[in-house]
This record gives C-alpha cells, sequence and structure tokens, in this order.
C-alpha cells in the first residue's frame, strides 16, 4: 500500500509541477495531496517535499494554520476571472455560466477568507 501512496505521491507531485505553467491547473493543492500521500508513504519524500525551496513555504503554511499567502491569492483571483472571461467570449451555454459562477465564487469565498500567513 505505501508503494501505491508513494506513486500518487509522485503524481501529485507532476501535477503541481505542470500547474506552475499552466495557469488553469492548480498547484498548491497537488502538493498538499503530495505531501499527505508521501506522509504515508516515505519520510525521505515528505521532508523533500516539505523543506523544497519553491513547493515548501506554501505547504508549510497551509499546514501550520491553513494560511495562503497574498501574492497567491491575487494570482488565484486573476486565473478565475480570466476563467470566467474566456467563457463569457467563448459564449458557453448560459446554465454552464450560472454554475461555474456559483463554483468559482464558493472558491473566491474560501480562498479570500485564509489567513495570510
Amino acid at each position: 500500500m505505501r508503494g501505491l501512496w508513494f506513486i500518487c505521491g509522485w503524481g501529485a507531485v507532476g501535477l503541481g509541477t505542470a500547474g506552475v505553467f499552466l495557469p488553469l491547473l492548480p498547484t498548491v493543492p497537488f502538493l498538499l495531496l503530495a505531501a499527505f500521500c508521501f506522509a504515508k508513504s516515505s519520510q525521505a519524500a515528505h521532508d523533500w517535499l516539505i523543506h523544497h525551496k519553491t513547493f515548501g513555504p506554501p505547504i508549510r503554511d497551509w499546514q501550520k494554520n491553513g494560511a495562503i499567502r497574498k501574492p497567491a491569492k491575487i494570482l488565484a483571483t486573476f486565473c478565475i476571472i480570466m476563467t470566467f472571461l474566456i467563457s463569457i467570449m467563448l459564449g458557453v451555454y448560459e446554465w454552464v455560466m450560472i454554475i461555474q459562477g456559483v463554483v468559482l465564487s464558493c472558491v473566491m469565498i474560501f480562498i479570500w477568507t485564509r489567513p495570510n500567513e
């Protein structure tokens, strides 16, 4: 079972890394998932991820007090707004826009109600 957790952890790291470059793919949730998977499979991989220069700080912030840094909140807000605007420009069905608007609004509320650090 530990091997499966380990593979899932590396898969989550891969998706999180892709999220750095792809605006619609979130980074931190996948890194949090990777930290969870590594905690169940490999202390060395978990320590590597938690102490990673780039990936470690948002994970530690979340683990310490459920915080999301303000620059990450601003970037997430920008991406959410752009996603909604692209949907409008593509002429997505009205009912889809309503669902998307509700879901994205809930995400924004969640993000902005978390502590900054």
